[in-house]
């Protein structure tokens, strides 16, 4: 077996198409006795949505979609190695990679799942035409598969080499035959080969799952007979962090992410912690023609006239840090510097002059404006920032204001945010945070089509990042790191994108542990004697 290192995405809306990183695990629960049969309640800050594992990129969905749907291979989140899932054993050579099934795979329905099955997914998720947000990301492009039903033998055939390949396949979720045949059913029910089912769905307000017996092929062979796991698991929408945090405190939850000021009175109250790294401050621009902000010049100005240390001090609650990669999930597949040097600096007045270029000049209001046509921005922000979301962009728009540009924020759920950046396109400015650990999950939202035809949703096109990028992919795994970190430095140099604030994500316990390696992983769920 090949060991490489993981790659996970998600849109860490954050959007989160998904995460796979190192977790610090910490606080009540060490040595707490574990309790059988019991009912994990998780709080999730926005409802997923449709529930089709393969049509979504949401970190909501992705969320859920863990607890029905198994990938191919699992990843250890603090060496990086590559381990069993719904394969035990695998190889990737030049072009070409095979994986072997794990014996005994049923369906939720009692079905089997075979090598056939398998490759159908690999396909459908290949093919352009179904627009699904992984391809590129967790599926290279260009990939056809082909299933071998007596050996369990599953054979992808790459276009070209893909440095990461196994990588993304650890987040690629399976279907089972039942679902590939009416993925309609899909949106509000599942079809996996997950340790839980879905029993119940009640959008915008809980979705329930039941756990499944004899289910032996988890993450580096976990199964559902060890002792603690719980028999019933409910995600419960709860979209106020302070509500949450209320809750965790009474016992109505479980688990939950909070990361405002609620955070320190979870912590006094001695509640189980598990930690992730994370990049949350990260700014894109809608390049697409027509928007005030496909004009480079404007682009670099917005940047020049946000002070980013303050605001990720602001964002963070100061308790985060500078960015420093795009791809940031621990174990990094590229570790190193691609964003301090390279980071435009906070110049005002540069910012006027760049926005006096472009032939937006001031008004006697103090608001520039072209041909009649006043400088307005629509700016857009996950509401799961807490307190210190909120305080950031109020911040991002005084300071715009600063400088005569008339910004509007909006805090939006991730549900509606998604939309938004990759349907709809209503907007100019969106902080989102995309988490990966490797590079080239993040060509697809780089470069290629645009939103809504592809997952590039800020429309951003650029030869330089395209040219490089793919002299990183031909060369295989961190041999070709300078290159792939060069290329994200280019892209923020000339402000496409900005990075400016990691953090550590923080899933809070009661009565409960658990692991949170990106995502939380259902078979690491313990019950604890309360």
């Amino acid at each position: 077996m090949k060991r490489t290192r993981m790659a996970s995405y998600g849109l860490c809306l954050t959007l989160a198409l998904a995460g796979c990183s190192g977790a610090a695990n910490n606080g009540a629960g060490d040595g707490a006795p574990v309790v059988d049969g019991g009912t994990f309640t998780l709080g999730l800050s926005s409802d997923p949505g449709a529930l089709d594992p393969q049509m979504g990129a949401g970190t909501s969905l992705f969320t859920v979609t863990q607890f029905a749907y198994d990938p191919l291979v699992s990843v250890d989140g603090e060496s990086g190695e590559i381990r069993s899932a719904l394969a035990t054993s695998w190889k990737a050579e030049g072009t070409t990679v095979e994986l072997t099934l794990n014996e005994g795979i049923t369906c939720d329905d009692g079905s089997a799942l075979t090598a056939t099955a398998v490759a159908d997914n690999l396909n459908f998720v290949a093919d352009p035409k179904n627009s699904s947000p992984f391809l590129g990301v967790f599926l290279p492009a260009g990939v056809k598969a082909a299933g071998d039903d007596a050996s369990r033998v599953v054979t992808l055939t790459l276009a070209q080499p893909a440095p990461f390949v196994l990588n993304g396949l650890a987040s690629l979720p399976i279907v089972c035959p039942s679902g590939l045949k009416n993925r309609a059913a899909l949106t509000k029910t599942t079809s996996g080969t997950g340790p839980y089912k879905l029993v119940e769905a009640a959008p915008g307000d809980h979705y329930t799952y039941q756990v499944r017996d004899g289910y032996t092929w988890g993450p580096d062979g976990a199964t559902t007979a060890t002792k603690g796991m719980p028999k019933t698991v409910v995600v419960k929408i709860v979209e106020n962090e302070s509500t949450a945090a209320n809750l965790l405190v009474s016992g109505g939850l479980s688990a939950a992410q909070v990361a405002g000021p609620d955070s320190a009175r979870l912590e006094k109250a001695g509640l189980f912690t598990a930690e992730t790294p994370a990049l949350s401050g990260e700014q894109w621009y809608n390049h697409a023609k027509g928007r005030v902000t496909d004009d480079p010049q404007v682009r670099l100005a917005l940047t020049r006239a946000l002070d980013l240390a303050q605001l990720q001090k602001v964002l963070t609650s100061g308790k985060g840090s500078a960015a420093t990669v795009l791809a940031t999930n621990a174990p990094a597949a590229c570790p190193g510097d691609s964003v301090s040097k390279s980071l435009p600096s906070h110049d005002p007045a540069a910012a006027g002059a760049l926005l006096d270029q472009a032939g937006w000049t001031k008004g006697a209001d103090g608001t520039r404006a072209k041909a009649g046509k006043p400088l307005k921005l629509t700016f857009l922000y996950q509401n799961t920032s807490g307190s210190g979301g909120n305080a950031a962009a109020e911040l991002a728009v005084k300071q715009w204001k600063a400088v005569g540009v008339d910004a509007t924020a909006k805090s939006q759920n991730e549900t509606t945010l998604t939309g938004t950046i990759f349907g709809a396109g209503d907007w100019d400015v969106a902080w989102v945070s995309l988490n990966v650990n490797s590079p080239d999950q993040l060509v697809p939202f780089l470069s290629g089509p645009a939103a809504p035809k592809g997952t590039n949703f800020a429309a951003i096109a650029d030869a330089d990042y395209t040219e490089a990028v793919t002299a990183a992919a031909a060369l295989p795994g961190a041999e070709g790191c300078d290159k792939w970190l060069a290329a994200e430095s280019d892209l923020i140099k000339k402000a496409s994108i900005v990075p400016f604030a990691n953090t550590t994500v923080r899933t809070f316990g009661k009565a409960s542990k658990f692991e949170t390696p990106g995502q939380l992983v259902p078979t690491s769920i313990r019950m604890l004697a309360k």
